[in-house]
């Protein structure tokens, strides 16, 4: 079993993503929220800096990484600038320095005043224009595709039955066939492939099915089939692709950085971006879903451990002259070996009976306790799983780990 990880208390904090119109961003702490009891005193990184200069490319998750071993408790040392528009933002140029008061330390950025680089261009400061709290690039990706789905949602799903000429894949502009569906002719459809099913770590139990996107269509015709174009491509389209109507790419508006408690215990069951070892920034799948109370925002603990491992020092007592024993010593007859079975029809020079028993010396196996080896934060769940973006890893982690309540 994991080792009791008490939950942070939640501080609210609100982290918005990076236009993709130019490198003027902003980190922004949104104001007005209250900050309630701490689970426990904060303390700096023995390394932190005394002053940071903020650099265009920066999150506030790698910013808070250089202060605090648990970044998402940020907003606990975070202090609010007076005396200027916007008190809870921080933008590039910005320098943060370490102040105490009461004894319990504050980041700030320096006099309340803001190094400004004079460019001719027009400085913007709207919300989608912040930097975020994690690499977009790393999930923008899987933001609105792939999705999870069930075998009843799939079963009932319009699908893909065939293409003019008997072909048997089409791509951009080609014309597809789909069952069932009735709809007012311009709509857009998504095209989908059923691929991986998703089970349970512990149980085997089903969680769902990964749906991949494929491409994007437009209705032509409505009926059963249908007549759609295909107006966007990822691979070719097949028969038995799945369609559900297409839906606008939601912007990251806002991330609630909280650690889960034990309850919300699983498994990494998958990786979405097909590598073997899991580093830093990929994308994997968790065995818990909004079913167990996870939402975005909620930060896990990655651990490794509980494998059974051979005692290697007592394993040398299976070499008989590690010690320089002699078959003359008694404790050579007599010590601590164990009978492991007989051997038949092994004629030789040492064994000159047909059937004589084999025997080793005793060893032990040890379980690997459960050490953190990485974090990840969630920011998309279904009913039964989650993705997350592993924010930090120490060790190169794997499918099957275990997922708990971060290390304090």
């Amino acid at each position: 079993m994991l080792r009791e990880i008490r939950p942070l208390v939640h501080r609210g904090l609100t982290w918005v993503r990076p236009s993709m119109l130019g490198a003027t961003a902003a980190v922004l702490l949104v104001a007005g929220l209250s900050i309630t009891a701490t689970a426990g005193a904060v303390e700096l990184r023995p390394d932190h800096p005394e002053r940071y200069t903020v650099k265009v490319g920066d999150t506030l998750w790698s910013i808070a990484s250089r202060y605090l071993d648990a970044p998402w408790r940020w907003r606990d040392i975070w202090q609010e600038n007076p005396g200027v528009a916007n008190p809870n933002l921080i933008y590039p140029g910005d320098v943060l320095t370490v102040t105490y008061h009461g004894g319990q330390p504050r980041v700030r950025v320096e006099g309340g005043m803001r190094v400004v680089r004079l460019e001719p261009r027009v400085r913007s400061e709207q919300l989608d224009a912040a930097i975020p709290t994690i690499p977009v690039s790393a999930i923008g990706p899987f933001l609105s595709r792939p999705v999870v789905a069930n075998e009843k949602q799939i079963d009932a799903a319009p699908y893909v039955v065939g293409f003019p000429d008997d072909r048997a894949v089409a791509g951009v502009g080609d014309t597809i066939f789909v069952r069932s569906i009735f709809a007012e002719p311009g709509t857009r459809w998504e095209i989908l492939r059923p691929g991986k099913e998703f089970l349970d770590y512990e149980t085997g139990e089903p969680l769902g099915f990964e749906a991949a996107y494929v491409g994007s269509a437009e209705l032509v015709q409505s009926g059963d089939p249908a007549t759609l174009t295909i107006t966007r491509m990822t691979q070719q389209s097949m028969p038995g692709d799945r369609l559900r109507p297409a839906e606008d790419e939601k912007a990251i508006r806002a991330f609630l950085p909280r650690p889960v408690t034990d309850a919300s215990s699983g498994h990494v069951i998958a990786v979405l971006n097909g590598v073997s070892q899991i580093g830093q920034y990929d994308v994997v799948v968790i065995d818990r879903g909004t079913d167990n109370d996870v939402q975005v925002g909620d930060v896990f603990g990655v651990y490794r451990g509980g494998d059974v491992k051979q005692d290697k020092v007592k394993a040398r007592k299976d070499e008989w002259n590690w010690r320089n024993e002699s078959p003359l010593d008694a404790d050579f007859w007599y010590g601590d070996w164990e009978v492991t079975g007989w051997r038949r029809n092994q004629l030789s020079d040492n064994a000159p009976l047909p059937l004589h028993v084999e025997a080793r010396k005793k060893t032990d196996d040890y379980v690997v306790p459960f050490w953190p080896a990485g974090t990840a934060m969630v920011f998309r769940s279904f009913p039964r799983v989650s993705f997350a973006l592993i924010m930090s890893a120490r060790a190169a982690l794997h499918v099957g780990n275990p997922v708990s309540a971060p290390p304090q």
